[in-house]
């Protein structure tokens, strides 16, 4: 109910959550009398249009793996491109987080002939502040802060390794052992932080919970065959006239196997 939709990209809802227009009314409240206000609008107005290529770099790359994008939602503090699923392959996983900083990237290269083109007007100041900006984009998101990207890519490192189960719960318990100390750096120095830290919190809380209820509901393992048995179960080769059929993985909390069916 707070979310007003922008439009559609390449089939993908664009919103912005009602809270994200405190935003420029902070910075209308706290303008300068130096002129300054335009510029500021526009930085803002402009890391936002990055953030939102940064979540259509997510959703693109999910697409070549097959995973649907509900929708993309702006909000104060970033943005959220919700996916159908998470892929449980570490390498499908690892690369549609790393696509999102990929595109912050790409926007830092191809504004710095830009910048050298404008150097010394005002639009060099803009594209300086754009160029930092980016580079943090993409320092900040790669940041083992699960389920930030840096945090996703953490986990889909350690699923090459572990089950999936028990790399979320190390990547999440990382995660919110950083998300207390982004907290705590938050409180002597930007405000903002605090905000992300408790929504990094809460969101690798959640996340860990909602794998474990399908570990334990023992949801088919089908995204890629380290969680899976590749060979058949008996009874359902003997009770199958046509090919047998894939047996699954059951596990526990602890990401272990307990049963297969």
């Amino acid at each position: 109910m707070f979310n007003w939709k922008l439009g559609t990209v390449a089939g993908i809802p664009i919103n912005v959550h009602g809270t994200f227009w405190l935003l420029p009314l902070f910075v209308l409240l706290t303008a300068m009398p130096d002129g300054s206000l335009a510029m500021r609008l526009a930085i803002l107005f402009s890391v936002f249009g990055c953030v939102l290529l940064h979540e259509l770099g997510h959703a693109m790359m999910a697409r070549l793996f097959g995973v649907g994008t509900r929708d993309i939602t702006l909000y104060p503090i970033g943005g959220v491109a919700r996916l159908d699923r998470m892929p449980r392959s570490p390498l499908a996983e690892g690369a549609i987080a790393l696509a999102g900083p990929a595109v912050n990237l790409v926007i830092a290269a191809l504004l710095v002939p830009l910048l050298l083109l404008a150097s010394g007007s005002i639009a060099s100041t803009f594209l300086m502040s754009m160029i930092y900006i980016n580079i943090a984009l993409i320092v900040f998101n790669m940041l083992p802060v699960f389920p930030m990207d840096g945090g996703r890519v953490f986990r889909a490192f350690l699923g090459a390794f572990v089950p999936y189960v028990r790399a979320t719960q190390i990547a999440a318990t990382v995660g919110q052992v950083l998300a207390i100390g982004m907290g705590v750096v938050g409180l002597f120095t930007d405000g903002m932080l605090i905000f992300i830290a408790i929504f990094a919190y809460f969101a690798a809380r959640a996340e860990l919970a909602m794998v474990q209820r399908e570990a334990m509901a023992g949801e088919p393992q089908t995204t890629y065959d380290s969680w899976s048995d590749p060979q058949p179960h008996p009874q359902a080769a003997k009770s199958s006239t046509g090919p047998a059929r894939r047996s699954y993985v059951l596990l526990d909390r602890n990401g272990q196997k307990i049963a297969s069916y």
